[in-house]
């Protein structure tokens, strides 16, 4: 019996970058990322993190390699079709709340799509139902809580419909409550998912795997538990736990 091949989300074959000021980035980064998969993407301060995800959607284009999204290559004639396979929520949801209310901020990337009437209304309340806003929908963002605006910000972003939601630290500045709130809404989407997070708990939480990318290349690629539990990796690319937060122990009652 023939075992079918799937056709991986995101393929990063090689990609180097270098800014213009010749600082280098990137040096041959791969990685490959499955259907269905929640992977997070760990590493210290500088480590090229925010220059790989700003290759996915085409904001940066590779110096050397190539990146995909479900085979399609990242490159000016595809941008169209690949800002809608890849959603970025960013940091901070102000950079992308910016009409009058919240169903104009999430109405707004479907109708530069073109659609419009009934087919909008629903992309618009199944997005939002999908994060738990939808009695929010006539409210300015601006009158809405960080927590409840950075759930809208991915509310924007589900209403493209992506192949792959990318979220750059979803978890900072949030209380304890919109933090679970927020993992809650995550575990239940169906669709791939790609955490850049320097909150290691909320990575084991939520991504059975995890990437850590140092200095630019790929370190490490494994379970995340693995990764946690490694203490000299960790140790050389300075990923720090948090106080009290002891992956062994996890990983020992698991194993009970």
């Amino acid at each position: 019996m023939t075992v079918p091949v799937t056709v991986p989300v995101l393929d990063l074959d090689g990609v180097a970058y270098a800014y213009p000021d010749g600082h280098q980035a990137l040096y041959g980064v791969h990685l490959r990322v499955e259907p269905g998969e929640r992977v997070a993407l760990l590493g210290p301060n500088g480590a090229g993190k925010t220059t790989l995800v700003l290759h996915l959607n085409g904001i940066l284009a590779a110096g050397a390699g190539q990146v995909s999204v479900s085979g399609l290559p990242v490159r000016k004639d595809n941008l169209l079709e690949i800002r809608r396979r890849v959603g970025i929520v960013f940091q901070d949801p102000d950079d992308q709340l910016f009409m009058g209310s919240v169903r104009e901020d999430v109405a707004f990337g479907p109708m530069n799509l073109g659609i419009r009437g009934a087919a909008l209304d629903h992309r618009v309340a199944e997005a939002l139902e999908a994060v738990g806003m939808a009695d929010y929908a006539d409210r300015p963002p601006h009158h809405l809580s960080f927590g409840q605006r950075r759930r809208v910000a991915v509310a924007t972003v589900l209403a493209m419909r992506p192949e792959i939601l990318v979220l750059d630290e979803p978890s900072s500045n949030l209380d304890p409550a919109s933090r679970r709130e927020l993992a809650d809404i995550l575990r239940g989407l169906d669709v791939t998912v790609l955490l850049v997070t320097h909150d290691l708990p909320y990575a084991l939480e939520l991504c059975p795997r995890s990437v850590v990318l140092s200095g630019g290349v790929v370190v490490a690629d494994g379970p995340t538990i693995d990764v946690l539990t490694d203490d000299a990796l960790m140790a050389a690319h300075r990923l720090e736990l948090p106080f009290g937060f002891d992956p062994h122990a996890l990983r020992a009652r698991s194993q009970i």
